[in-house]
């Protein structure tokens, strides 16, 4: 297994704009098991960035790649580079990523079931310097959840799956980032509630000039939220564009809008397909 090189500083050819690039990148489970194959994609500052797919596609463990998350779960970057403003990160760990304002928001929420809803807020802003910036940072986060201020002093374990998934994203902004990796917000919500969050992330970008990159199955609900898109497949981009032309695109219509009276399962049966295949000369 080809061992990750050092975080460096590199030179890049990258737009001016362009917060994170991935590079090529190639993902091995287990010392054997290649996942991602070759996975590019570049994320502006202050944009939504979207990545789609089905179960299995790759998302989390692109996801995972940039966060540095991968360790935990046997997993290692074996080829390419990520980089965070032109330096490389493979090597940092996810607390120095924090650090630097890049911070993930786990699929399934992840709360903390025994402590409250504060105490669990409270618990993403460890990096804050002072107590201050701390309480700053709380009241920000209740203005954009009044629902959590109400729940403040409950249990997470007793608190409803959107209430959740807001003390989750909320427990990220507590350590003030530029950048956030939101994996699978809509994942067990209703419908209105799953707008509600795109709502707020729609918000907190505009307003806070949070940048996202986002994985999500409801490819919908993505794209109407997000600027630009990549659609994965069995660990490799198959296509890539504007929210706003995946959305109109017929194939993307067919095999995730569930718009079309075709059959075809995946990209892969189309035609069209194979001429987008960008790993293949």
């Amino acid at each position: 297994m080809t061992t990750p090189q050092t975080s460096t500083p590199l030179a890049t050819t990258a737009e001016p704009n362009i917060v994170l690039n991935v590079n090529g990148i190639e993902v091995i489970y287990n010392h054997v098991i290649l996942v991602l194959k070759g996975v590019s994609l570049h994320v502006p500052e202050g944009k939504i960035v979207a990545i789609l797919g089905g179960n299995g596609a790759g998302k989390t463990t692109t996801l995972r790649a940039v966060s540095n998350l991968l360790q935990g779960e046997r997993g290692a970057v074996t080829k390419g580079t990520i980089e965070l403003r032109g330096e490389r990160i493979e090597n940092l760990s996810p607390a120095d990523l924090v650090k630097r304002g890049v911070v993930q928001v786990m699929e399934g929420r992840h709360c903390f079931a025994h402590l409250t809803i504060e105490e669990n807020l409270l618990t993403g802003g460890y990096t804050r310097k002072s107590k201050g910036e701390v309480e700053a940072n709380l009241e920000k986060v209740y203005n954009y959840f009044p629902r959590l201020k109400t729940r403040r002093t409950s249990q997470a374990a007793y608190t409803s799956g959107g209430e959740q998934q807001m003390c989750a994203i909320g427990r990220a902004l507590m350590a003030n980032p530029n950048m956030v990796l939101l994996d699978e917000p809509s994942m067990g919500l209703a419908p209105q509630i799953v707008e509600e969050v795109f709502e707020i992330v729609k918000d907190l970008n505009q307003r806070e000039k949070v940048t996202f990159l986002l994985a999500e199955q409801n490819t919908n609900m993505a794209l109407k939220y997000a600027d630009y898109g990549y659609i994965m497949e069995s660990g490799r981009v198959v296509m890539d564009g504007k929210a706003s032309d995946l959305a109109n695109n017929e194939d993307v219509k067919e095999f995730y809008l569930g718009v079309g009276g075709g059959e075809r399962k995946s990209f892969k049966d189309g035609k069209s397909y194979k001429r987008r295949k960008r790993w293949l000369a």
